[in-house]
């Protein structure tokens, strides 16, 4: 998968590294992405911690109200279920009021009493225990009505058991579940959510003697609990202390959460809040504990609507990011192109210096630094048009006798020394490039012109890889080299040029040829009766008919003048006196060999083991 993604860029990445406009864009493109996805995500993390931070405090301020509220509620049930008269009074007349008439009158009157007291009461229900029965008060077709009805013992009802057990004798009955027991009284549960249960004993015995039974509807704390600002995906609860709801929102909700344990986890210590999941969703859970008895009243909120103004923040500025992206490329683009097209010149006409067109002249626009490098450029090629023109002039001799190659028949001295004080000058304007490329020049000529005709291997690839360096400004990328030399033969003694010779070969018939990659290697091995250096390609190759004729140059005496690879008969040191000094210096069993086909080209220099021959 790696190669395939680097197959498919690479190309994009070359054409772009091509251009220096192009890297600027894509840097300051880099540039801008990173600072507005950066500031987003900050922005985004902030605004996420305040919209966390500002739901905390106002749903816990607005729960501890609404909690106190409720607080307050349920001590004004406390106190409607005391005796509003005499507590012997009411304890008299439910012990009498199955044989005395005027004690189940008053009965009677105190319980249309406080069913008139309160209008969120639905139903009023008064258990006599010794007789086993029950007084009814409920609105039957708008009219207060009393009923008297015998009931099974209460004995076994849990609301009963936990009154029992309640230092304050009372329990709460929650209708949530929508579920009665089977001894407990016929209650409408669609219209009561609560039940509050109070325990009358006799002040002597302590017995129980009734059991008061009041049923509200949810009237009052609707109005209560409409105080609490309420979202799409939010929940509340009013559970008791035992973690029975009494108020929800959502009875399925209420039972995922009863199931996984969260009504547990909700005490002091949590400090009012926690975090929660359920269904993959995050809640945050905020919550208000009531401190006499410990209801707790509880709202969980999910994460993804508290973040829905910092989610909607974020894709404001990721639209507003990418039009300012958009806006900044292209003024960086047209920026770039101004500054770069001038550069391009420059380089073109600095790429044709290198080739040898000594014509070449930059554009000078405006006095910026460009500007300044442009006509110091055009400067130093018109003094090197000066010094070419009027001190040397280069000539190829056609033969040298037996081990002498062709030389200049300038002054190369001379043309060293200017050539150095043109490395001098392009040093002092800072053009680094050129100074390069003049230095590699002025050694390769030192190289050229030095007398002597044998040099050690070692030099040679001096030499190659500073013709090499000169050539790369020529072709760039195209052109790969690659080295393999066994080291032990780094000393060994080689004509001086040899492998220039093989090298410019390959760059002749490969490089110039096609517009493609193309990797030279230069390689150096020992065979049992051979050192051979090899110098390879993987160009278009050599013709079969080519290459005899080339092959057959090889054969023809040293004193016939034969050519190289070119189709031109180009005047310079060739295949064929190569050939020649090979087998002057080595003996006749040196010389070179060629092939080619459709995958490149490879010669080689086969040099006897003996080293040099006694033929020099």
């Amino acid at each position: 998968m790696r190669s395939i993604l680097h197959k498919l860029f690479e190309p994009l990445l070359e054409r772009i590294s091509r251009r220096l406009a192009n890297k600027l864009i894509l840097l300051f493109t880099t540039i801008i992405i990173l600072v507005v996805t950066l500031l987003t995500f900050i922005s985004y993390g902030m605004l996420r911690k305040e919209s966390v931070n500002s739901r905390i405090t106002s749903t816990s301020n607005n729960l501890l109200l609404v909690g106190r509220n409720l607080e307050s509620y349920l001590d004004g049930i406390e106190q409607l279920s005391l005796p509003q008269i005499s507590y012997d009074e009411i304890t008299y007349a439910i012990m009498h009021e199955s044989e005395d008439y005027a004690s189940k009158m008053y009965v009677e009157d105190y319980l249309k009493n406080l069913y008139f007291s309160r209008n969120d009461l639905e139903a009023i229900t008064l258990y006599v225990i010794k007789e086993q029965k029950y007084y009814y008060v409920t609105k039957e077709n708008y009219n207060i009505t009393i009923r008297v009805a015998q009931h099974p013992p209460i004995e076994n009802l849990t609301w009963y058991k936990r009154a029992l057990a309640s230092p304050f004798n009372r329990s709460y009955q929650s209708f949530v579940q929508d579920t009665l027991e089977q001894d407990d009284y016929p209650i409408n549960t669609d219209k009561s959510f609560m039940g509050y249960h109070r325990l009358l004993r006799s002040i002597a015995s302590r017995e129980p003697q009734a059991v008061l039974s009041l049923y509200f509807n949810s009237s009052v704390t609707d109005e209560i609990m409409k105080d609490i600002p309420f979202s799409s995906g939010e929940h509340l609860m009013y559970v008791s202390p035992d973690n029975e709801a009494f108020v929800v929102d959502d009875r399925e909700f209420y039972a995922k959460s009863e199931a996984a344990g969260l009504l547990d986890q909700l005490t002091p210590a949590q400090g009012g809040r926690l975090t929660w999941s359920a269904d993959e969703q995050k809640y945050l859970v905020i919550y208000d504990i009531n401190k006499k008895e410990g209801w707790k009243l509880i709202k969980p909120i999910p994460y993804k609507e508290i973040y829905e103004a910092a989610t909607t923040t974020r894709k404001l500025n990721y639209l507003i990011g990418l039009l300012f992206l958009i806006v900044s490329v292209i003024l960086v683009s047209f920026i770039s192109n101004r500054i770069t097209n001038p550069l391009k010149n420059l380089s073109l006409q600095m790429k044709r210096f290198s080739t040898g067109s000594f014509d070449a002249e930059a554009q000078v626009e405006g006095n910026d630094e460009i500007a300044y490098l442009s006509r110091h450029f055009n400067k130093m090629v018109e003094k090197t048009n000066e010094l070419i023109n009027e001190r040397y002039k280069m000539k190829i001799v056609e033969k040298n006798a037996v081990l002498k190659a062709l030389e200049a028949e300038i002054n190369p001295h001379f043309l060293y020394n200017a050539l150095q004080a043109i490395s001098t000058k392009a040093l002092k304007n800072n053009n680094d490039d050129i100074v390069e490329m003049v230095d590699n020049l002025a050694l390769t000529l030192r190289y050229c012109i030095s007398g002597r005709d044998v040099v050690a291997a070692r030099e040679e690839l001096r030499h190659i890889e500073r013709y090499l360096a000169l050539q790369k400004a020529r072709f760039g990328s195209r052109m790969q080299i690659v080295y393999d030399w066994d080291e032990t033969l780094l000393e060994m003694s080689i004509p001086k040029l040899s492998i220039q010779t093989l090298v410019e070969n390959c760059i002749k018939h490969a490089l110039e040829r096609v517009s493609s990659t193309v990797t030279i290697r230069i390689e150096a091995r020992i065979t049992p009766t051979y050192n051979v250096i090899s110098v390879l390609d993987d160009g278009p190759g050599i013709s079969g008919e080519r290459l005899a004729e080339v092959l057959s140059s090889l054969q023809i005496q040293w004193e016939e003048f034969g050519g190289d690879l070119s189709d031109d008969g180009n005047e310079s040191i060739g295949l064929k006196n190569l050939n020649t000094r090979l087998k002057l210096l080595y003996g006749e069993e040196a010389g070179l060999a060629i092939s080619s086909n459709e995958y490149g080209t490879a010669m080689e220099m086969q040099l006897p083991r003996g080293g040099l021959g006694q033929h020099v």
